[in-house]
């Protein structure tokens, strides 16, 4: 008798944004003349950057050459741009990366979620909360998450790392041991960021505990601020506990083209149960190389054509545009009376919406026609809150808050 995964049971309803897809498909059927703004979901709305756009037609070209024409590639991704990655995104920032250390992907959340195969179903999860539901979706899968507790409204199995008001939804250490953490800055949903000695207090926390950090950095692109670090590897002692994850989804516009990669340094290790020390960037080679074919050439191409002078400049446009966005929204709700949190080094406002979240979010949708997300999606504490996207064309932005300013 052929069995399931009995793991799968225990994931909670279904994923968020497709909960969200069924309210708005709903509110669309009955009201199918009403424009409906979309300020929930991460995905960007502006068209790529041309220099990507240039490159990506001049790769295609190639392939339609016998000369030129590539089949697979190295699943690791090519070299031209693991070469670009570690020099611009890393070494002119003092982090000491290298080429051989960077894999190319289809995608972050992809990354983020196949990490947790090279470790123990024992062993111990710390998520932040509010989090990205992917990190703990994944490990309910894998069977690392134990029962869902009505009561709680938590997994049994898993250390929830509380964010909060007062602490500025930037979580404490553990109170007790974990093998895997798992930090987001800036962070999805809140828009919170982490400084250097901040981030070093969970470096130094992992090296002391034998843990490692799953730090996913999609958003670094939007921190302005010139004293917030960019990347984990810029704080001492990360080489050794920390795998970064990066994206080119939000940073160029690569949502549908999917392009991103993931750092994994020789120092970092995990460990055997006799206790040895094995590098994790072996097991990280075998696994992509084993279910990954690589990210096709011209896409390559493109995310490399980022690195030119023409592609930063072009990104640079692109993420101050969102990040007006950001300011706009964060400003308006602000004069509303809502406080928030993000939208300065973030594409996400987080706004203490002063009531249930899918009440505030079905109020936002049937009375406004303005589609944010609910932050009890992201767990227990996002209760009360809601996250609004900055992705969106700036007069859309306009419409959306001139409507939700009517209705509050």
């Amino acid at each position: 008798m052929i069995r399931i995964n009995e793991n799968y049971r225990k994931l909670q309803s279904s994923y968020l944004f497709s909960d969200i897809a069924k309210r708005v498909a709903a509110f669309q059927q009955a009201n199918p003349d009403k424009k409906i703004i979309r300020l929930g979901i991460g995905d960007v709305t502006r068209a790529l950057p041309k220099a990507c756009i240039k490159a990506l037609h001049a790769a295609t070209d190639e392939m339609a050459r016998d000369s030129s024409f590539r089949g697979y590639g190295p699943e690791q991704g090519y070299d031209f741009l693991r070469e670009a990655i570690a020099q611009h995104d890393f070494q002119a920032r003092g982090a000491n990366v290298q080429a051989d250390e960077v894999f190319v992907s289809d995608g972050a959340k992809c990354d983020t979620g196949n990490i947790q195969e090279l470790f123990s179903l024992d062993c111990k999860v710390a998520v932040p909360d509010p989090v990205y539901p992917v990190y703990v979706d994944t490990n309910v899968m894998a069977g690392r998450a134990g029962d869902w507790n009505k009561a709680t409204g938590r997994y049994d199995g898993l250390v929830y790392l509380d964010g909060n008001q007062a602490n500025g939804f930037i979580p404490a250490l553990p109170t007790q041991p974990v093998d895997l953490i798992y930090l987001c800055f800036p962070n999805n949903p809140t828009g919170s960021t982490a400084t250097k000695a901040q981030l070093q207090q969970w470096v130094d926390y992992a090296r002391a505990n034998q843990a490692l950090i799953l730090f996913d950095a999609a958003y670094e692109a939007f921190i302005t601020d010139p004293a917030l670090p960019h990347s984990i590897y810029e704080v001492e002692g990360a080489r050794e506990v920390a795998i970064e994850f990066r994206s080119f989804s939000k940073t160029a516009g690569f949502t549908g083209t999917r392009c991103a990669y993931t750092i994994v340094p020789k120092e970092c290790v995990a460990y055997t149960a006799s206790g040895e020390a094995v590098p994790l960037h072996a097991l990280w080679n075998r696994r992509h190389t084993t279910k990954f074919n690589g990210v096709s050439y011209p896409i390559q191409r493109a995310a490399a054509a980022v690195f030119s002078p023409a592609g930063q400049a072009q990104v640079k446009e692109l993420i101050g545009y969102y990040l007006n966005n950001a300011k706009y929204i964060r400003e308006k709700m602000t004069a509303l009376g809502y406080a928030c949190i993000g939208g300065e080094n973030s594409p996400y406002i987080w706004i203490d919406g002063k009531t249930d979240s899918w009440a505030f979010f079905d109020k936002l949708l049937n009375a406004a026609a303005v589609v944010c997300t609910p932050g009890a999606g992201f767990g227990k504490c996002g209760e009360g809150y809601i996250r609004i996207s900055a992705f969106n064309s700036f007069e859309n932005v306009q419409e959306a808050m001139t409507r939700i300013g009517a209705i509050l």
